[in-house]
């Protein structure tokens, strides 16, 4: 196959499926990684795709923001992981927050009822899995559903969270990278996320390596603010390395 012949292909991939994975693409291509690599980059000069972490991303899909069915199904078993390691930071007593996530909806879930705790979420998913177990004392903020996220957002929830102070903040994200920081499409729920990055003691950003390098329009925070970066082993050492040098720490999952 010519190298033409498989950029175009590439490209009807990426507008097909909205990303184009490096190590897979190459597999189904029987070419070595680098080949997959200078293709993404010729179709991203071309204005065709932009590239990403282990990939890259169809520019008319840039905008476009999956829903959290979707989503949750994404890297499922890297994010139950990711969810897993998170419990060591969660404390015997105390308060937390449970930013909207589909990673942070997993960590809802394995919450254990041995602790007293008092969880404060915008996720109408992660309250609607604690509402009804013994043991946690849940508060949902008030505004307005995202129906894309089912995360309430705008007056209502920033309202709240300006007069609260929580020990350990659990946050997701469409994107993080050194250079960026953490980031969403839409700026409504950055908002929140800000406002709920500065309510919490300790911050712990639960992201699989997927998102790393894929910045996002409305940025929620800095790495610099971000105490504790849990991610999965898909993430290389180089990528590892730029989250240290911020002065995050780091757990692969």
């Amino acid at each position: 196959m010519y190298g033409a012949e498989r950029q175009q292909l590439l490209a009807q991939r990426a507008r097909r499926d909205g990303r184009i994975d490096v190590t897979a693409a190459a597999a189904e291509f029987e070419v070595a990684p680098e080949t997959i690599r200078r293709d993404l980059a010729a179709l991203e000069r071309q204005g065709l795709l932009r590239r990403v972490y282990g990939g890259a991303i169809a520019i008319d899909r840039l905008d476009f923001e999956p829903e959290v069915s979707l989503r949750d199904q994404t890297n499922a078993e890297k994010k139950e992981r990711i969810a897993k390691a998170a419990l060591d930071q969660v404390p015997a007593r105390g308060t937390v927050l449970l930013d909207a996530g589909t990673t942070t909806a997993r960590l809802a879930g394995l919450l254990p009822t041995d602790r007293e705790l008092t969880v404060v979420t915008n996720s109408l998913p992660a309250a609607n899995q604690l509402a009804t177990r013994n043991g946690f004392n849940v508060h949902l903020l008030g505004g307005r559903v995202r129906g894309t996220t089912l995360a309430t957002v705008e007056s209502w929830a920033l309202d709240v969270l300006r007069l609260l102070t929580v020990d350990v903040g659990f946050f997701g994200t469409n994107g993080f990278s050194a250079a960026r920081g953490c980031t969403t499409p839409d700026p409504a729920e950055s908002a929140v996320k800000s406002a709920m990055v500065a309510a919490s003691r300790k911050r712990v950003l639960l992201a699989d390596h997927s998102k790393y390098g894929d910045d996002q329009f409305s940025r929620f925070a800095e790495l610099s603010e971000i105490d504790l970066v849990i991610t999965d082993d898909g993430l290389d050492a180089a990528a590892v390395d730029e989250l240290k040098a911020t002065e995050a720490e780091v757990v692969l999952a």
